[in-house]
This record gives C-alpha cells, structure tokens and sequence, in this order.
C-alpha cells in the first residue's frame, strides 16, 4: 500500500577509500519509526563518497517502490547533503552521473528534503553499510551481515527508533547547556609517523592545514554563535584554533595552558614499539594505571586535574554559550571519559582522529549530555 511520506536513511563507505565498498539505506514511517524496507549492497572497490550516492539512490528506489510522495533523506554525509541542496558544486567527475541519478529519483516525488545527522544518528543505515563492506572485503554475501546488523539496531516495541528519538531520561533544565565543541589539531608528522607527541611543539603538515579549514567549516555549520574559541598554547593547535575562528565570526582565540597535551617525558618522539622496546616494564605500569607517569612525564590523573579544571572555567564563563576547544588526544580523551563516567580503560579503547569533532552539553544543575564523539565527515575529502 502507497505511503504518504517517508524517512530514508542512508550510508555507505569503504575500507581504505577506495577500498572494498558498500552502502545501506533504511526507509521509515516518520510517525511510528517502523522499517518500511531495507536496502544494502556490496559495490565492489569504490570511494566512501560514491558508496554514500549509491546509499541515497538505493534509499530513493526504495521509497518511490513504496509509493511515497513526500521523503526526508537523513544523512551523516555533508558533503552528498550539501551537493544535493545545490550549496556545493560536484567537482569530482566520478560523483557527476550519480548526483544526476539522484536528482533524477528526486523529481518522481512532490517533495524531497535532505538533512544532515551526527552518524550516531544514523546508527542503522552505518551498519548496514558496514556489512556490505565487510561482505566486499571478503566476498561474501552480505545477506547474514546484514541480518545480523539489524538485529544489533534497536528498535522499541513502539517502532521509534531511539537513534532518531530524544531519550526520555534527556536533562530538560530551565537554563541552556554550554556546549563545548572539543576539536584535535590536525595532522603533523608525529602524527603520521604514529609518535607520542606531547610537549614538542611540532608544526601542522600541509594536510594538517587543509584538515583545520575543513573543521572550521564544519565547525561553522554546527554551531550559528560561537562565544569563544580557546586553545591549548602548542602550534598544532593554535594554528588549528585560528583557522576555527575565522569561519566563526573571528572571537579571538584565547591559550590555556591546562589544555595542553600529557607530558611524555623521556617517551617523546618515539614510536610505541620503541617505547616497549627500551622501556617495557615502564609502559606497562603506565597503561595499567592513570597514576603512573611516563620516565620524566606526568600522569594521566595530573592531566585529567587540569583538564577539569579548564572545563570548569568553561562552564562559569559561557552560561549557555557555545565555546569551541582546541587540544589534543589525552586532555579530550579525558574529558570524554568523566563526561560519560566511564571508567579509565576507556583511555585506550576509544581512538580520536586529528581534526576529529566531539560535542558535550554541560548544564547548570551539573548535568551532562555527550553529543557526538570524534565525527570526521568533514574531512572524506581531505
């Protein structure tokens, strides 16, 4: 039976861009949340991008089969979403016949809307199109992936689904949150070269650079109003605060000394396999206690004190303001993990991308609400 209107969601991606490649897309009734259809495929070696139009066109297919006049197209990709809005150009050739084929399926409906979502938002259309690649990477079938994806999706008995839903136990304090977009600095060479890199001021690479514009054009996209941008005293990071400010308006950007990264002491410019190779009985005192310091460096519990006490000064001075944060991996690790009150072996199972973006809400009553935790859709191109 024809639908009135409907929600696709829709992903896609590959291991390695390109690399094997999939996408997924799922179409929702917008009232109840119920799955209309499901679509996913393996698309053999392919770009993250195309696999992304691929996820659209199928979701599109999918509801024009069902009949649907009206289609919201929900999406963790900026740049598919700004493409098909007509705000971006398609400059990629390979993305030009596919936009078009979009665009196509697009006009068989009265009306379509696309919407950007945090890919925590699109939870079931991510693992579907992770099935399909995994399926690609190994030839298999993506049916038993697939199957098995849904099943890790889920759905309440009432069909909303709470990847789209507000959760009901969600702070509705009387005064707003102050939200803090906490940024890592782009790419540098001990960042490549996989290096502890804690105190050296070593300089963002060329990538780096084009990482922070992309950032600060995200950044810009999230957050209208920007109080103040505020950054760890280290170049890496001021540089990547400055390309932050001016797309925000151009608040000064201010250093903070207690957002600068741990001190890792005599480990510094080297390798993890160096480390355990001159110091392995150091090392593994370190990663199992938040106590312990690196040879001549300090300890995660002296970096969390300090981080604490820059995101208090935070909270008292923007009340309900939105203040983005500039540093890098330990000292955001950190917040993050007391932010979620997770416990320390979260220190070393969650991975931050340079120029990755999380977002947290501190209210007035001390409540917290982390967002989104290391979003790179900004940086497919990059």
């Amino acid at each position: 039976m024809a639908v009135r209107a409907v929600v696709i969601e829709a992903d896609g991606g590959s291991r390695g861009n390109p690399g094997p490649a999939g996408y997924g897309a799922v179409v929702r009734d917008p009232e109840t949340g119920e799955v209309l259809a499901e679509r996913s495929e393996s698309i053999g070696t392919a770009t993250n991008n195309v696999a992304e139009y691929r996820g659209l066109i199928a979701g599109l297919e999918a509801a024009a089969e069902l009949g649907a006049a009206e289609v919201e197209a929900r999406m963790d990709s900026k740049l598919v979403v700004e493409q098909m809005c007509g705000r971006w150009q398609i400059k990629h050739p390979g993305l030009r016949p596919l936009a078009a084929q979009a665009a196509g399926l697009v006009s068989r409906f009265a009306a379509v809307r696309f919407t950007w979502v945090p890919r925590e938002r699109n939870r079931h259309a991510d693992a579907l199109a992770n099935a399909a690649m995994d399926a690609a990477a190994s030839g298999a079938a993506p049916a038993a992936a697939a199957a098995e994806a849904r099943e890790a999706t889920v759905v309440r008995a009432t069909g909303t689904d709470p990847a789209t839903t507000p959760a009901s136990w969600e702070p509705r304090p009387t005064e707003e949150a102050t939200r803090l977009i906490l940024v890592r600095h782009g790419e540098t060479e001990r960042t490549v070269q996989k290096r502890y890199s804690g105190r050296g001021d070593v300089p963002l690479t060329e990538r780096g650079r084009a990482q922070a514009r992309a950032t600060a054009a995200r950044v810009a996209a999230l957050a209208p109003s920007v109080a103040a941008v505020v950054s760890s005293p280290l170049s890496r990071c001021t540089a990547t605060a400055e390309a932050v400010a001016a797309q925000v308006g151009n608040p000064p950007v201010r250093t903070d000394d207690d957002l600068i990264e741990c001190d890792f002491g005599v480990w510094e410019g080297h390798t993890f396999a160096e480390v355990r190779e001159g110091w392995a009985a150091e090392l593994d005192a370190w990663l199992a206690s938040t106590r312990v310091a690196p040879p001549r460096g300090e300890s995660f519990v002296t970096v969390a004190e300090r981080t604490g006490r820059a995101v208090d000064r935070l909270r008292s001075a923007y009340p309900g303001e939105t203040v983005v944060v500039v540093s890098h991996v330990s000292p955001i690790k950190l917040v993050l993990r007391d932010a979620l009150a997770a416990g320390d072996a979260f220190l070393h199972r969650l991975y931050l991308d340079t120029a990755g973006i999380s977002v947290l809400d501190l209210y007035p009553d001390g409540g917290v609400a982390v967002r989104s935790v290391n979003d790179t859709s900004h940086l497919t191109d990059v």
